[in-house]
């Protein structure tokens, strides 16, 4: 009996991990996507903080302008029991006409 339950409570923790995983990758995806367009605009400073308040805690966030196109990739922090784990996503969008990029 104590052989499973300790099984069952291993799952359990595997099985919160794991959705915590995927509400940090949405998380990612939303906050990508919301500095790729604020970045397209020409305004970089609300695209950091855009990313950093959207995105999972301690997210990595990089944004980069290549030509006319702008790829903004927010990667969350390893997630544990998941062997290092990093949920991460990367929003692309094209330079508005005019906007300013540094």
């Amino acid at each position: 009996m104590a052989i499973a339950l300790s099984g069952v409570v291993v799952m359990l923790a595997l099985s919160l991990s794991a959705i915590g995983a995927v509400i940090a990758a949405m998380q990612a995806t939303d906050a990508a996507a919301a500095a790729a367009r604020l970045a397209a605009r020409g305004d970089r400073d609300r695209a950091d903080a855009a990313a950093t308040q959207l995105g999972p805690a301690g997210a990595d966030v990089s944004i980069k302008v290549d030509g006319d196109e702008v790829s903004v990739t927010v990667t969350a922090q390893p997630m544990p029991m998941l062997l290092g784990l990093r949920p991460s996503a990367t929003a692309c969008a094209v330079l508005e006409p005019g906007a300013v990029t540094e």
